[in-house]
């Protein structure tokens, strides 16, 4: 078996709102990230993908449960542990405008992370930001402008060198190509690729365009409100997923083909998301599941292996 770099065990996330009330945004979830692997995180907007990212780089203090980085579990770290760790886990934003401050030139942006941990001084800071700038695909000529100087997909390349700057092994990505052009996506896509396999990088990759995820995932979870319901290798995945929910999700996805698209069957949920600050008792996705039964009303499912390799959580799949 690979490595496990992470290992997540029962991660809460929980956020106090008003009235008194919680909103579960990450509700008890576990799973690893095998060193050198790309981990893909999917499922609908507000189901806690982003806030479990940001958890596991400690953005967000968690409010339950373990992270373990390299047998350290990072919920326990002083502040100068803390500083080690971020050296090693790093984190791509959504938004490549609004990560990059900007009043920094791409100088100062790419140079705080190596200032921040005393990596390089001098001539040698500059070379190695140069170096970083020609890795993702700019140019030193691009060194002192500022960022609204740049397309949207350059912004997300400067974000990139940002975190690559301090030579981390492990990289949060956040929905790193939602806000860029379609053309566009498929080059960011490409360089994370390439970049991987050339700095044996690992990577959480979190998005909710499935084809993409699977163009570049190993392994794929699928969130819903919170919690995991679906874990798996990427191709297993899309060829036999059993969660009823992730067959929706898979239904959904674009084909290119017209005829092959029209003779697709969609499933259509009914119903909307529940609250995150009002959780159903039992399955979360009672509501909209169209397998849901008595027990489902009543009993949490657990995160269990159905075939080997293959995890699911739902009280209706069964195993062969």
């Amino acid at each position: 078996m690979n490595e496990t770099l992470i290992s997540v065990r029962n991660l809460k996330k929980y956020f106090n709102v008003r009235g008194g009330k919680t909103l579960k945004a990450v509700d008890d979830i576990s799973f690893d990230i095998h060193k050198g692997e790309t981990l893909g995180l999917v499922g609908e907007s507000g189901c806690g993908k982003s806030t479990a990212g940001r958890t596991i780089v400690r953005l967000y203090e968690a409010t339950g449960g373990d992270i373990i980085y390299k047998d350290m579990n990072i919920n326990n770290l002083n502040k100068k542990q803390l500083k080690d760790y971020t050296r090693h886990a790093q984190m791509i934003f959504q938004d490549p405008y609004a990560s990059l401050n900007p009043r920094m030139t791409v100088t100062d942006i790419v140079g705080e992370g190596i200032d921040i941990h005393n990596l390089y001084k001098g001539m040698e800071r500059q070379k190695r930001i140069y170096e970083i700038l020609e890795l993702v695909g700019l140019s030193r000529e691009h060194a002192n402008r500022f960022p609204h100087e740049f397309s949207g997909g350059q912004r997300q390349r400067i974000g990139v060198a940002r975190a690559l700057a301090i030579e981390p092994d492990f990289i949060v990505a956040d929905e790193p190509i939602s806000a860029l052009d379609v053309s566009i996506q498929a080059q960011v896509v490409n360089l994370l690729k390439d970049l991987q396999d050339e700095l044996n990088l690992t990577y959480l990759f979190i998005a909710h365009d499935l084809s993409m995820v699977k163009h570049l995932s190993d392994r794929v979870a699928v969130m819903y409100l919170g919690s995991i319901m679906e874990l798996t290798e990427s191709k297993e995945l899309y060829d036999n997923p059993l969660h009823p929910y992730t067959k929706a999700l898979m239904s959904a996805v674009p084909i290119p083909d017209p005829d092959v698209s029209r003779a697709k069957q969609r499933i259509i949920l009914k119903g909307d998301v529940p609250s995150p600050i009002d959780v159903p008792a039992g399955c979360k996705f009672q509501g909209r599941c169209p397998l849901v039964e008595d027990i489902c009303r009543v009993e949490k499912p657990e995160l269990r292996q159905v075939i080997p390799g293959h995890e699911v959580a739902c009280h209706m799949v069964k195993k062969p």
